[in-house]
């Protein structure tokens, strides 16, 4: 665990005078007017756009050849307003499609849009997911959808409407996995430059391991070239000798020098991997022997639900921070883990509310990532597997180390919370208000699991709801 309790003294002199506050408070009410300005203008435009099709449509009624007269209608529709939209026929008529589809097909997110309850990136998530909701299902669907994305960012909410609507489609997730996973591949796109793009078709919790497993291991390397770096300085500074000093890895490879950049890590350690089948350039080898760079195995953290496990269910899991995986994978993940985590949820919210393992290590770090799945900022989607936790109340203050005073918060956000003048007090069920510079608050609930684990309904109970409701209490953000 990370805190920058320590630091809460030399904080203060860095985060503005009240002037400052009060220059950023009026560039926020004027945000806010130029925020609800585009909304109206984008709603126009997705309303004339929306017209130009059905004008398409009319002119090509009662055509021999309707398809095609409609097609030809649309693109001279669409390079009339190309001229004026300063863009492409092309691009033009596959917008005028999108605005057709979103008014024809998903009324009750265009009503919300024009109220204000959301933004135009919830809007292109719902009808991004809402595309595969069989039409009879789509009203429900949307209400739900738009119940969660009121108070979230469109980042936020896009893996909760997934999983809302793969349990709308008619087909089960895993027989469409099934067929998809049989399209797997990998293929070469020549690029310029000696360059070209190497590109895997793979299912998501292999691609998702894959890129973890890369980013820790160019973190090693990374960490031991601030070292090598770090000893190169020391001795230097020792001997008087400076620029004759090369400390090198103990497999005889110097960092001093190196500065590539994560990204350029992780393509080359990506590389070694493929054709050494290890790392060749380990900054953690002993000379004799492998390092613990090539011991470093992939980590993912994946929610599935009691019935799925034991067959009963077909439904996808979730891959936190990603998107929902099949059953099968789910079973087969579970399977050959070494601990799981089991959650008691909240019958009626889903909130996890106490969580135990098989294999009891570092159980209240467990049970946080288990209830934030992701960095408790608002807005962030970054996972809590790779986030700090941190002290809501300060340690040096008397903060508690318990869940009740515990958060995960990724490292730039952490930085937020210490560095300038943010504010957040943790309630009860692990939610948390912040308070910005301004003054404005933000309600962070305990992130609602994608799969609910809920208790047995007695014989003859009324069914629940079919689409799962998006606030925990019912009442609206602040």
């Amino acid at each position: 665990m990370h805190s920058n309790d320590g630091f809460r003294g030399a904080i203060d002199a860095g985060m503005g005078s009240d002037g400052d506050v009060d220059a950023l408070a009026a560039l926020v009410a004027d945000a806010e007017g130029v925020s609800d300005a585009a909304r109206a203008v984008q709603i126009r435009e997705v309303r004339v756009l929306a017209a130009a099709g059905v004008l398409a449509e009319k002119q090509a009624a009662g055509a021999s050849e309707r398809v095609k007269a409609r097609e030809m209608a649309l693109r001279g529709i669409a390079a009339e307003l190309a001229g004026v939209f300063v863009a492409t026929d092309r691009t033009l008529q596959r917008r005028i499609d999108e605005a057709r589809d979103l008014v024809d097909n998903f009324p009750l997110t265009m009503a919300a849009w024009e109220d204000g309850r959301i933004v135009r990136g919830h809007v292109r998530v719902i009808q991004e997911v809402g595309c595969i909701v069989p039409a009879d299902d789509r009203e429900d669907f949307e209400r739900a959808a738009i119940e969660r994305c009121e108070g979230e960012t469109p980042n936020r909410v896009r893996g909760s409407l997934q999983m809302l609507a793969e349990r709308m489609h008619p087909r089960t997730f895993t027989e469409r996995h099934e067929e998809a996973a049989a399209g797997r591949c990998v293929q070469v796109r020549t690029g310029a430059d000696g360059m070209s793009d190497l590109i895997a078709t793979l299912p998501t919790v292999i691609t998702d391991g894959i890129v973890d497993r890369l980013t820790r291991q160019a973190r090693e390397i990374i960490n031991a070239r601030a070292k090598a770096d770090a000893a190169a300085a020391a001795a230097a500074d020792a001997t008087g000798a400076d620029g004759l000093v090369d400390p090198a890895g103990a497999d005889g490879s110097s960092f001093v020098g190196d500065t590539r950049t994560i990204d350029q890590v992780r393509a080359d350690v990506f590389s070694d991997l493929l054709l050494a089948g290890t790392p060749a350039l380990d900054p953690t080898a002993i000379g004799d022997g492998d390092g613990t760079l090539g011991a470093i195995r992939a980590h993912v953290q994946v929610a599935v639900s009691a019935l799925t496990l034991i067959g009963q269910d077909e439904g996808p899991a979730d891959l936190a921070g990603r998107s929902p995986i099949d059953a099968t994978t789910a079973r087969q993940l579970a399977g050959d883990a070494t601990s799981w985590d089991r959650l008691l949820t909240h019958p009626v919210t889903g909130t996890v509310l106490e969580c135990d393992t098989y294999r009891p290590t570092a159980a209240m770090i467990r049970l946080l990532r288990a209830r934030d799945r992701h960095c408790r900022f608002p807005g962030c989607r970054q996972p809590a597997i790779r986030c700090e936790l941190d002290h809501t109340i300060a340690a040096s203050d008397g903060g508690a180390t318990h869940v009740c005073n515990l958060a995960n918060l990724c490292k730039r956000h952490h930085d937020v919370k210490h560095h300038t003048r943010w504010r957040v007090r943790q309630l009860s069920g692990g939610r948390l208000i912040w308070t910005s510079p301004t003054g404005r608050i933000y309600r962070e609930d305990a992130a609602p699991p994608l799969v609910a684990f809920t208790t047995a309904e007695p014989p003859g109970s009324p069914a629940p709801s079919a689409a799962p409701r998006g606030r925990r209490d019912g009442s609206p953000p602040f």
